[in-house]
């Protein structure tokens, strides 16, 4: 019997990458991290960590502990959350992580939706990431996780160990968002390469990240005149002629009246919107909440909001 608490040991030594480090983290010493590697090894008949002068690393048997380890523990959490739940007053408490963007979207119409069916629902909105997120949802933290991701795979692929589903919502092109009297501002569609000399406003890490990619691809690397982590903010800067920014679709929500919104055309980046729930059985007050995104999302069309000057094409 492989004894958990020495997965959870040995998963922090992959984190730390030493013994002693890891121990910092745990609060014990680096001999007894050491002695319960050692008896883990001993009982699955095989190293599972390789020691060097440089700290160490998994073997392959280690590798496999550590995949199952996360899920293992996940399982353990989630059903700690679980039994929680079961003294509870109240069934119908839903936990929902989501990034700000698409919550802000998304998730005020779909409560008001499940609320219909749900009157007595009392529901706890957790700010984050998909990183983050999909490991409260993994836990049992969060009911559901609103997320994203960008080209490639979503985060959740099918059959995979992840103990999560992915469920596609919305397609959320990026638009350029221009200063009122820019002379670009007429244009029904742009291109990367017409932008080549702007100075941009950036309202978000991940999408600067991969933004820089598609410049790249482009011909130029993008000047910068603000690194923000808030649309709003980026937007406000935007209008007072601090440079251009590329915003998805549903955080134009936020823009001021007086700039204007250009779609991008290919090759251009897109954001991919999702819920994640887990992929054991879930609640039915979940599904619901589910349902309601989905068709929150089918009335979402990619055009930007009402009030604010826009250059789309149909």
């Amino acid at each position: 019997m492989i004894d958990v608490q020495r997965l959870r040991i040995l998963r922090e030594v992959a984190a730390h990458g030493s013994f002693s480090r890891a121990a910092n983290a745990l609060l014990l010493t680096p001999s007894a991290v050491s002695q319960h590697i050692a008896a883990l090894e001993r009982s699955v008949g095989t190293p599972v960590v390789a020691r060097g002068a440089r700290g160490t690393e998994l073997t392959p048997a280690g590798r496999v502990l550590v995949e199952s380890a996360e899920v293992v523990l996940a399982e353990l959490t989630h059903a700690r959350v679980r039994l929680d739940r079961l003294a509870e007053a109240n069934p119908d408490h839903l936990a929902v992580a989501t990034f700000i963007s698409g919550g802000q979207r998304l998730l005020p119409p779909a409560l008001t939706r499940l609320a219909e069916s749900h009157p007595g629902v009392e529901t706890t909105v957790l700010e984050h990431e998909p990183e983050e997120s999909l490991a409260l949802v993994r836990q049992g933290k969060a009911d559901l996780a609103l997320a994203y991701h960008f080209d490639g795979p979503p985060p959740v692929r099918p059959g995979d160990r992840s103990g999560l589903l992915w469920t596609p919502l919305l397609d959320d092109p990026l638009f350029v968002v221009l200063p009122p009297g820019h002379p670009l501002a007429d244009r029904d569609r742009l291109a990367l390469a017409d932008l080549a000399e702007q100075r941009w406003v950036q309202g978000c890490q991940s999408i600067a990240d991969m933004f820089a990619g598609y410049a790249a691809i482009a011909g130029f690397a993008p000047r910068i005149s603000c690194r923000a982590t808030d649309y709003g903010f980026a937007l406000s800067l935007v209008a007072a002629g601090v440079g251009i920014g590329v915003v998805p679709f549903v955080a134009l929500t936020t823009a001021p009246p007086e700039v204007t919104a250009v779609p991008l055309s290919g090759p251009a980046p897109t954001r991919y919107l999702g819920a994640v729930t887990a992929s054991r059985r879930t609640r039915p007050i979940t599904q619901d909440l589910l349902r309601a995104l989905r068709q929150t999302a089918a009335t979402l069309h990619p055009a930007p909001a009402a009030g604010m000057v826009a250059r789309t094409t149909t």
